[in-house]
């Protein structure tokens, strides 16, 4: 965790938790970490470890089994990747689009 940064640290861990997903480290229906086991390994409050529970449970990456823990949704991976998709077209694609009209680029440079 970048204590130091500007995006929020439960943010932070829903990140952090999303590329595990994507990367494979954690896989559909596998079992997260406790809010109190996850707080300790990672030297974060457990408030905010639940604070990031609730927000991955909103959007559909993890679920909860009452009474035995929280686990990886059996569409984690696909909603992950659409959301981190938009994300990136809306976000970052304009401010690469920028700099290379500002360089003098064209989408041509992408071609081998």
């Amino acid at each position: 965790m970048d204590f130091h940064s500007d995006k929020p640290i439960y943010l932070q861990i829903a990140d952090t938790l999303c590329e595990s997903i994507l990367c494979g480290t954690l896989k559909a229906e596998d079992r997260i970490p406790s809010v109190r086991e996850y707080g300790a390994q990672i030297g974060v409050n457990p408030n905010t470890v639940m604070r990031t529970y609730e927000k991955l449970t909103d959007d559909g990456i993890i679920y909860n089994k009452r009474g035995i823990g929280y686990f990886v949704s059996a569409d984690a991976h696909e909603k992950i990747l659409e959301a981190q998709k938009a994300d990136f077209i809306s976000k970052e694609v304009p401010a690469i689009r920028r700099k290379m009209e500002l360089l003098g680029l064209d989408a041509s440079i992408f071609k081998n």
